[in-house]
């Protein structure tokens, strides 16, 4: 089943309130606000329906956490375009702890709870931004950006394409560089629907409770109510070429801080 996507339209409640520029490219719908003199971009994704998880024969499947089901999501959303930057970090929560230091890298080193208080305190100077983290079929569903590949580009991955760990490419595909470290957030090419960095870099947090898949097509899901670990996204700048995958899933208790961890900006209804 391929996605369903409709032809590029202004959302209904188009928020030009909390928009400080906007406008439409190749990509699609985008705005952005700017706080302090850092920008942050967000890309709008239309409603649609895909298979969320891994079909049976892709290579580096994990069965057990990636059974494929339809999903239907009947809003569309805002996405940033980017990880969280450092700069923005900086200038909303006063400091960063990052490992691997620069303004126009992603903040690692967060928490899932980190990521909620930085969400709190954007939320409580400007309301109408409703930020949240996505949720785990919002990521993948603006990840694939309509493709059915275990990668949005494709079958293969090399470190052109993705920050990873390239001495372990995926499917014995060709080795490439292994940086040891993050890069700069737009440094490499986005997907289709203008997104950087959803593969490699920095793991990113979502809003879910991590919990098995169900069998039966699902609308809206937004996980269980409760549970143990959060689930993670992407892959990392550290990763194997495999956990890299639009469909591959990590989890981890919500209080952890990694070098790997970071977080993307949602717009919530």
């Amino acid at each position: 089943m391929a996605h369903i996507r409709t032809h590029k339209i202004f959302p209904e409640e188009f928020p030009e309130s909390w928009a400080s520029d906007w406008g439409e490219d190749e990509y699609g719908l985008w705005m952005a606000f700017t706080y302090k003199g850092v920008r942050q971009a967000f890309r709008w994704c239309e409603p649609g329906t895909f298979l969320m998880g891994s079909p049976e024969d892709e290579p580096g499947r994990e069965e057990d956490r990636e059974l494929q089901h339809e999903v239907n999501l009947s809003k569309g959303f805002w996405i940033a375009d980017t990880p969280v930057t450092q700069a923005l970090w900086q200038v909303v929560m006063g400091k960063s702890s990052s490992r691997f230091e620069g303004e126009e890298r992603p903040v690692e080193q967060v928490s899932w709870k980190d990521a909620q208080a930085f969400i709190d305190k954007m939320n409580g100077m400007k309301p109408e931004l409703r930020l949240c983290l996505p949720t785990e079929a919002q990521w993948e569903y603006a990840c694939r950006a309509e493709s059915i590949t275990p990668f949005c580009w494709g079958e293969q991955i090399d470190s052109e394409l993705v920050n990873f760990n390239g001495n372990y490419p995926y499917n014995n595909g060709r080795k490439s560089e292994y940086r040891e470290q993050t890069i700069e957030v737009k440094e490499l090419p986005c997907n289709d629907w203008g997104l950087h960095q959803m593969h490699g870099n920095v793991r990113e947090w979502c809003q879910d409770w991590f919990a098995d898949y169900p069998a039966q097509p699902i609308v809206d899901p937004q996980g269980p109510q409760s549970g143990t670990d959060r689930v993670l996204r992407g892959g990392s700048w550290s990763a194997y070429g495999r956990r890299c995958r639009s469909a591959s899933r990590y989890l981890h208790v919500q209080s952890n801080r990694h070098g790997s961890f970071g977080f993307r900006l949602a717009r919530g209804h």
